[in-house]
């Protein structure tokens, strides 16, 4: 049976490795799979299942990519994998150990970009990837947004690319029903309007963009916001609420929760507050519990949504201030019946287009032909 190694910069419970994990539990149990995240942090490891296949290797110390490169090199050669699959730039030292021992039997992901590239690209990296990943099996990339930056920036060939969409376990996900029993231990009104923010709090999330637009929501509403992830911004974010007046009492922050659908079912609206994103697995849950969308023009996000959502996208310029995001955010919590029909539709995309099993279906295709070469 395949054994196949996963290196991730760090492996944390957020989109890719969450996507892993979820990959992990529905291929064949035979398969085996060992993990590294380059800087130590394995928390993500919580959302797997006792019985998974699935072992942890201790990463490198910390040292220059030359240094780095030659610790995986050797690691590789120890533990030999049928298959090396790397994800985003800060596994990318690990593309570069398998070149350069001959393996092609590489599938790297790339899902985006992080806080020091939403402006521009850094051109060290475009050069690496020109170098390197033409040599591997595949290039997969959740977006068709990133298959263009990947052909036009990158030059790879179309036949080195995949598109695989996320996707999500959908008969999971009921639609939302304002969860009282969840709203009542939080301290929210079953009345009040709630908006929420779901993913790891990281500076191109920007979740502060979203506090700073609900404290411009018309305070008669006696709107609330849940924040539901963990991560760096969170002490900075928390402050920000406190010292919002409008926003005072009223944002609930939640941390990192396995199951994120008893939160879904408590929102009025879900919001999406990045800098830049490509396929968004919270969108998509969010969609699946029939809530409506107020988010920034990133990605895929316009195509993800049905055409109905188009005003609710807005472009990146406009949120230099908070106040186009807070009439949309307010314009939706005044109006259910448009909430409503907006839910319903995203609903049903989500079923349309964004289940688990195609998701799982396209991965082990992926997989299966990198190691029959």
């Amino acid at each position: 049976m395949p054994h196949l190694l996963h290196v991730f910069s760090t492996f944390v419970p957020a989109g890719p490795e969450m996507r892993t994990v979820n990959l992990i539990h529905g291929l064949p149990p035979g398969w085996r799979h060992t993990i590294v995240a380059m800087d130590g942090r394995t928390s993500a490891r919580a959302e797997l299942t006792a019985d998974a296949p699935v072992a942890f290797l201790d990463s490198p110390p910390k040292a220059g990519s030359f240094a780095t490169v030659r610790r995986m090199r050797a690691l590789l050669k120890e533990h030999e994998p049928d298959l090396v699959c790397t994800y985003n730039w800060g596994a990318f030292d690990t593309v570069v150990a398998a070149r350069t021992l001959g393996r092609k039997r590489i599938l790297h992901h790339e899902d985006g970009f992080n806080a020091d590239e939403t402006q521009a690209y850094k051109r060290r990296r475009e050069l690496f990837r020109k170098i390197f990943l033409p040599g591997t099996a595949r290039v997969i990339v959740p977006s068709q947004k990133l298959a263009g930056i990947a052909r036009e920036r990158w030059k790879l060939a179309a036949e080195q690319l995949r598109c695989i969409p996320n996707g999500i376990r959908f008969e999971r996900f009921a639609a939302r029903d304002g969860n009282p029993q969840l709203r009542a231990q939080l301290g929210i009104p079953l009345e009040a309007p709630l908006i929420g923010y779901v993913g790891h709090l990281r500076p191109e999330k920007n979740p502060a963009r979203l506090l700073r637009a609900a404290a411009r929501v018309e305070r008669e509403l006696g709107m609330h916001v849940l924040v539901l992830g963990d991560g760096p911004e969170r002490p900075e974010l928390e402050r920000l609420a406190a010292s919002l007046p409008a926003l005072y009492g009223h944002v609930h922050f939640v941390g990192h929760q396995s199951d994120p659908i008893p939160y879904y079912r408590a929102l009025d609206l879900f919001a999406l507050s990045s800098d830049t994103e490509q396929m968004p697995v919270a969108l998509i849950e969010a969609m699946a519990c029939a809530l409506p969308v107020v988010a920034t023009d990133v990605g895929d996000v316009r195509a993800m949504l049905p055409d109905a959502q188009g005003e609710f996208v807005l472009p990146l310029e406009e949120h230099e201030t908070a106040w186009p995001m807070a009439e949309k955010l307010t314009e939706l919590l005044k109006d259910r019946e448009q909430s409503a029909q907006l839910g319903a539709a995203n609903r049903a995309r989500v079923e349309e287009r964004y289940t688990f099993e195609a998701m799982l279906a396209a991965y082990r295709e992926e997989y299966e032909r990198a190691l029959a070469r």
